[in-house]
This record gives C-alpha cells, sequence and structure tokens, in this order.
C-alpha cells in the first residue's frame, strides 16, 4: 500500500531513502557536467577520428548498460548499428559475468565499455580481446579499479565515473539516476566527435540545465499536488503501468521507466510503442485488469484486502514525426475499457533537452513510489 503521507514529508523521504536514490535523482544535471568534464580531461574533446565506426558495440552489467546501449543506438539512428554485447554466466555477480565479440568484428568497429564496478574480470578480458581484433576501446567506470588498468595497458581510452560520496554506502541500484547519467555523457561526448550523433558540450550543458529545472519542480520539498512526478506515483499505486511511447525520443525513456519500476519499487510494467502499442495491449485493456473488470471490489474490505491490480495507462509522448500522432486513438482506447491515463509530455527543446526531461519526471516517480510503497 502506498503511504500517501511520506510523499508530502520531505524528512520522511529521506529517512527511508537508505540508497540515496532521491538525492541521486536531484543531482543529476551535477552529475552530467562532472561527468562531462571528466570526458574533456580525458581528452575526449581533442579526438580527431579517421571517419565513423562501422558498428558500435557497448557491453557492461545490468540496466545501466542496458539503458545506455538503447539510448545511444536511438539517438544515432541508422548512422552506425549500436549493439549491446548481453553477458553470459552463471549468476549476475562481477566474478561470474563472461562477454565474447561477434566473429565478424574488426579495426573498424568500436567497442564502448560501460560499468559503475570496474572489477569485473570478464571486461578485462573482453578488453584485451578487442586489443588482439585491433578495435577501438573507450571504457567509462570508476577510476583506480583493475578495468582502468587493463584499458590503459591495452591502448584505449578510460574515462572516470562521475562518482558521489553517497554512491559506496550502499550497493548501487542499476537504475539509480546518477549512475545512468555519469555512464552515458562520456559516450555522448564521444560519439559526438565520430560524428553518430550531436551532442556538443552546449548541448550537454543545456541537458543539465534540464535535468536541474525537474529537480526543482519535482523534488521533495514541492507538494504533491503541484509535483507531476508524486502524482504519478500515487496515481501507480496498486496499479499495473501500461507505458505507452510517442516520439524518437520517448521510447528509450518509457523503457527504462519500466526497468526502474521493476527493480526499485516491484512494480510490475508493460511498454510498447504507438501506434502498434494499440493492437499490443487491447486484448490485456479488455480482461481481468481492466478498470471496470471486478463488480465486486465495491463491497471489498479496505482495511483487510489489498485492492486488485487494475492497468493503467502512461503515455509518455515527444514530439511525432511529421505532425502525425496515435494519442487521440490511445486516449480512447483506453477510456474505452475505463482505463486511466497518465500523460507527460516534455517542455520544447532540443532532443537531448527533451530525452532527459521524459527520464527525469519518471525517475522522480519511480524513486518516490519505491519509497512510498516500501514496508515499515
Amino acid at each position: 500500500m502506498l503511504d500517501e503521507s511520506l510523499l508530502d514529508s520531505p524528512e520522511g523521504l529521506a529517512e527511508a531513502d537508505h540508497r540515496a536514490l532521491l538525492r541521486g535523482t536531484a543531482e543529476a544535471g551535477a552529475r552530467v557536467r562532472t561527468a562531462a568534464r571528466h570526458a574533456a580531461e580525458a581528452g575526449v574533446g581533442d579526438l580527431k577520428p579517421d571517419g565513423r565506426p562501422r558498428a558500435v558495440l557497448i557491453a557492461g552489467p545490468g540496466a545501466a548498460a542496458t539503458q545506455t546501449a538503447d539510448l545511444l543506438g536511438t539517438l544515432a539512428g541508422a548512422g552506425s548499428p549500436v549493439t549491446r554485447l548481453a553477458p553470459t554466466g552463471v549468476a549476475p555477480a562481477a566474478g561470474a559475468l563472461r562477454w565474447e565479440l561477434p566473429g565478424w568484428t574488426g579495426s573498424v568497429d568500436l567497442l564502448l565499455i560501460a560499468t559503475p564496478d570496474g572489477t569485473e574480470p570478464g571486461l578485462s578480458l573482453l578488453t584485451e580481446q578487442a586489443y588482439r581484433r585491433g578495435l577501438t576501446v573507450v571504457a567509462v567506470a570508476p577510476a583506480g579499479t583493475p578495468l582502468a588498468e587493463s584499458v590503459s595497458g591495452s591502448r584505449g581510452l578510460f574515462v572516470p565515473m562521475a562518482t558521489a560520496p553517497y554512491d559506496h554506502d550502499e550497493p548501487l541500484a542499476a537504475s539509480a539516476p546518477g549512475v545512468l547519467w555519469a555512464l552515458l555523457t562520456p559516450l555522448l561526448a564521444l560519439l559526438d566527435r565520430t560524428g553518430l550523433l550531436t551532442a556538443p558540450p552546449d548541448a550537454l550543458e543545456k541537458v543539465a540545465d534540464r535535468l536541474d529545472a525537474v529537480a526543482e519542480r519535482c523534488g521533495p520539498a514541492v507538494a504533491t499536488y503541484s509535483n507531476v512526478a508524486k502524482t504519478l506515483a500515487a496515481e501507480l499505486a496498486d496499479a499495473l503501468p501500461v507505458v505507452w511511447t510517442e516520439g524518437v525520443s520517448a521510447g528509450p525513456a518509457g523503457r527504462r521507466f519500466a526497468a526502474a519500476l521493476a527493480e526499485l519499487s516491484g512494480t510490475p510494467a508493460v511498454v510498447a510503442e504507438l501506434p502498434e502499442a494499440l493492437a499490443a495491449h487491447s486484448a490485456l485493456l479488455a480482461g481481468p485488469l481492466a478498470a471496470r473488470a471486478d463488480p465486486d471490489d465495491f463491497f471489498r474490505d479496505r482495511v483487510e484486502e489489498a485492492p486488485a491490480l487494475h492497468a493503467r495507462v502512461v503515455l509518455l509522448r515527444d514530439r511525432p514525426l511529421g505532425g502525425l500522432t496515435a494519442a487521440p486513438a490511445a486516449r480512447e482506447l483506453a477510456l474505452t475499457h475505463d482505463t486511466p491515463v497518465s500523460e507527460l509530455e516534455p517542455e520544447e527543446g532540443g532532443e537531448l533537452e527533451t530525452l532527459a526531461e521524459l527520464i527525469a519526471v519518471t525517475d522522480f516517480a519511480a524513486v518516490y513510489l519505491a519509497l512510498a510503497s516500501a514496508p515499515r
């Protein structure tokens, strides 16, 4: 059950936040600036690539690497394929994971390694394998780790991850906002230099400014009635989030939101892009999860019995290409099945800025839901 009174208690939220998730979310803009500075100090801005790589491969553990690959692939488009190398192993532990390069990779390809750990032997072995194949290797990880030594020894480029002191107080959540921006920002700067996407220093500064603006609007001191993230968290209590996205940037933001809900609060969610989402989820909205599916719910004991799980559509929208939009059809489908709809749409700005805003608002919502629904 969601403790809605906790949402309007900054002190209570801080006391419940053992992993500093709210602080990491609020300081995302500062993390972007620090990560951009680390990239510049590592020499990313001075690189003069011979041309675009044939393919970009991304390796790393957990949700952070998956989401980084998703975001970079979306932003790069068809310029060069961006592929995440999925690890193998018997457990999701640093010592158990292994990565392998595809047989076709060679000197015209680029390997990016993104990890908030840096102690994985499998990533050090991957670095050595890439060196033998002639791939260019760039890694973002904590300084002073075995991976940093391996990359430097293999003539790759190592960028120290932007960390905060509280990152080491508790085990890092893979979906923590600080982790994402610390890993993603240097790679954005790098791929800008290769010409795969547009992320010059001034664009990264605008991203940091937009993240700061969201933190002001959605921070713990802002009351629920005027805080879109707290409102969304309250709306998703005891609901199955059905996340529909529209627009290029909204896709990875929606997939990250679903992953963060699952990891941080244990809330299952489904996600799909419009207009295909209408066909993919129409049976779901018409089934037992529909809001009108349980007419006996009126007689439920509100104290002893948990409420039935019903779907709620979360519509994340960016500016659709060509002005075409499936949003009216999405609203009509949801309302036909008495399914409530929550909508988020960023303010005007560049692609990176609007993407950052969608991620930041949904990050805050996922954290609020996790904190307010955690057992006491």
